[in-house]
């Protein structure tokens, strides 16, 4: 099975790809214009379900793109159902909204299945490709002896990886671009940066291993805004800590806004965007204190955490060598959570190209 290391380095001709595709799109946008209004979070939207959806599980583009409409129209009925229940067991019952649930879970399940069978089948006739992420799950789990999946547990695998991997991405370099927009020098530091170590070339694995400043930016970016403003977790077993008893079952929220955010872990400057703060690392930015978790912590952090910050880092990259841009006057500031923390009202940004 690959290293995930070796997996990330396969994935990188993929990444620049959809990038491309997407700085073409600008580009006709904008065209013999000198530089043009544009709303780019459903384009980062798009390019990250793109490389979530060939480089994770090599399917095609419609396919895709298609488990990504369902999972979004399934998500807002879940919110909409979550926000409006007052009576126990409602969502049991067979309303509209609920039979339209169901129906979209059976859909994206049988999406999954599908998948999952196909590509069980071509291992097993040695045609299968060895370098997505579907393929070594599956190979990983005949491995388990003990512990393994049933396709249930792979098909919420996949569908973890495939929403939360996309979200994570999109959210990230979307308050990434608003954030540089409202910070011009930082911008420039990013550019010199990136020109630097790639000039006009196509970014290299190692040369973004290489970028301090690009990966301060992104760190404090996933410190103001992480994409999950809350994170779940329940207690498995009865849990000290200190005078205080957790029992078994026991769900627990953590909130990673306010906790990223709280002047007595950060300093009288925690609301400011400050990428500096991480310029000799996490570690030392935090005070070796648990206090910065935009993927989670422990044993149930986020899988997807190096596939997006190397995704992210990429497209910033391109960006970057390609245009330069500033917030729009029409651009209103509206985080809003909606599972991952969204501009409620898009980014609108100029771009101006280079």
């Amino acid at each position: 099975m690959l290293h995930a290391w070796c997996f990330l380095q396969l994935m990188l001709p993929l990444f620049h790809e959809c990038c491309i595709e997407m700085i073409e799109k600008w580009e006709k946008l904008i065209s013999s214009k000198e530089s043009c209004e544009l709303d780019v979070w459903p384009y980062l939207q798009d390019l990250s379900r793109d490389c979530i959806s060939q480089a994770a599980f090599g399917s095609n583009h419609e396919q895709g793109h298609r488990i990504f409409q369902l999972l979004d129209e399934l998500t807002i009925l879940v919110i909409q159902v979550a926000q409006s229940v007052i009576i126990p067991g409602w969502w049991f019952m067979p309303t509209k909204a609920n039979r339209k649930t169901k129906e979209i879970d059976r859909e994206i399940q049988a999406s999954f299945k599908r998948m999952i069978n196909q590509r069980e089948d071509a291992m097993k006739a040695g045609e299968a490709p060895n370098d997505d992420l579907l393929v070594l799950l599956i190979e990983s789990n005949l491995k388990q002896a003990k512990e393994r999946l049933n396709i249930q547990d792979v098909i919420g695998e996949c569908k973890l990886f495939y929403f939360a991997g996309q979200e994570t991405t999109s959210v990230l370099l979307v308050w990434t671009m608003i954030l540089l927009s409202k910070y011009p020098h930082w911008q420039a530091q990013a550019r010199e940066e990136v020109l630097q170590v790639f000039g006009g070339k196509r970014p290299e694995f190692d040369g973004l291993n290489r970028l301090k400043v690009v990966t301060m930016i992104l760190y404090e970016v996933l410190r103001l805004y992480p994409p999950a403003a809350i994170l779940t977790r329940v207690v498995c077993q009865e849990i000290r800590l200190g005078d205080l008893i957790l029992p078994a079952g026991m769900e627990i929220n953590l909130p990673v806004f306010i906790i990223h955010q709280d002047p007595e872990l950060w300093g009288k400057d925690a609301l400011e965007f400050k990428p500096e703060r991480f310029s000799e690392g996490v570690s030392k930015a935090t005070k070796n204190q648990v206090s910065f978790f935009p993927f989670g912590w422990g044993p149930r952090i986020c899988i997807g955490q190096n596939f997006s910050l190397l995704e992210a880092k990429m497209a910033l990259a391109i960006i970057l060598q390609h245009f330069s841009f500033q917030l729009s006057p029409s651009y209103s500031h509206a985080p809003r959570t909606f599972v991952t923390l969204r501009p409620e009202y898009g980014a609108q940004l100029i771009l101006q190209k280079i």
